[in-house]
C-alpha cells in the first residue's frame, strides 16, 4: 500500500481515477480511515475525478506520532501530501473530523483549494457536543473498545440505520478493537480546540455544506453556521441520514457532491 513521507511522518494514501481529471481530496471522519470510509463513493466519484483518499496523522495506516495534533498541522500535512504528489490544486471534501481539516486547509491554503465540500462537520464546539466528546474520552481512557463502541455508535448513525444493519455494526465493533486508543485520544483533543467560526468569512473558495437529516452529533445547527458565515455557501440536507451520511444515504451524498463540483469544474 502506498505511503509517502510528509513533514517527518509517513502518510498512507490511495489515488483512484484518471490522471487527466481534476483531483478531489476526501478527508475521513475521526474513527474511520481511507480504506473503509469511502466504500460507497470511490467508484462513482472516480469516474469523473481523480480521487485522493488518505489517512491523516493518527489515523489508519499513517504514522501515529506521540505528540499533540492540531488542525493547522493536519492542513500542513495535506498541503505537503499534495505537493509531494505534484498536485497544485484540488477540490477539498471532508466529513466530520475531515470537514474540520478541510476548513483548516481552505483557510491556510486558499490557492490550493478549487472548492470546499463540508459534510456533517462543525466550525466550533458547543456545550453539548463538548460533553459528548468528553464521554468518548472517558471510554477511551478505560481502554475498553466495547465501551468506546457503545459511546460512539448512537451518535454516528441514525436509529433506523442501526436497526437495519446489525452485521455491519458487528464488523465495526471488531474494527474498534484494532484502534490505537492513544492516537484517537489525541484526535479527540484536537477536535475540542476547533474554533473556526470567527474566520469563516475569510473563506472565498466555493463551498457546499451538507448534513444528515438525523445527524444529532454535528447537525443542522452547525451546518447553518457554516452556510451563513462562509460567503456564498450552499446548504443541502441529506434525507434520513445520521452523522455518517456518506454511508447512510450514499446516493444522495454522491449526487450532492457531483452536482456541486460540476458547477466549479
Amino acid at each position: 500500500m502506498p505511503t509517502i513521507q510528509v513533514n517527518d511522518l509517513n502518510l498512507y494514501y490511495e489515488l483512484h481515477g484518471s490522471e487527466n481529471d481534476p483531483v478531489l481530496v476526501l478527508n475521513n471522519g475521526i474513527i474511520m480511515n481511507a480504506a473503509s470510509s469511502w466504500v460507497f463513493q470511490t467508484k462513482e466519484l472516480s469516474q469523473t475525478y481523480r480521487v485522493l483518499q488518505y489517512d491523516c496523522r493518527g489515523q489508519g495506516q499513517s504514522d501515529h506520532p506521540d505528540e499533540p495534533y492540531s488542525m493547522e498541522g493536519h492542513a500542513d500535512d495535506l498541503a505537503g501530501l499534495l505537493t509531494a504528489l505534484e498536485i497544485n490544486k484540488a477540490h477539498i471534501a471532508g466529513i466530520s473530523y475531515g470537514g474540520e481539516v478541510a476548513q483548516a486547509f481552505a483557510l491556510k491554503y486558499p490557492d490550493m483549494s478549487l472548492s470546499l465540500i463540508l459534510a456533517d462537520t462543525a466550525s466550533e464546539v458547543g456545550p453539548q457536543l463538548k460533553l459528548v466528546i468528553l464521554s468518548w474520552l472517558d471510554a477511551l481512557d478505560s481502554g475498553d473498545s466495547d465501551k468506546f463502541f457503545h459511546a460512539t455508535v448512537p451518535w454516528n448513525f441514525s436509529a433506523k440505520f442501526i436497526e437495519a444493519n446489525p452485521e455491519l455494526l458487528l464488523a465495526a465493533k471488531e474494527r474498534y478493537r484494532q484502534l490505537d486508543f492513544p492516537a484517537v485520544i489525541r484526535l479527540c483533543r484536537c477536535f475540542l480546540e476547533v474554533d473556526f467560526t470567527p474566520r469563516l468569512d475569510q473563506i472565498t473558495t466555493p463551498t457546499c455544506v451538507a448534513v444528515g437529516e438525523k445527524d444529532w452529533l454535528k447537525g443542522i445547527e452547525y451546518a447553518q453556521i457554516l452556510q451563513e458565515c462562509i460567503p456564498g455557501a450552499e446548504l443541502h440536507l441529506i434525507s434520513g441520514a445520521g452523522h455518517a451520511s456518506c454511508w447512510e444515504n450514499p446516493e444522495m451524498f454522491n449526487s450532492i457532491v457531483l452536482d456541486f463540483l460540476s458547477k466549479h469544474r
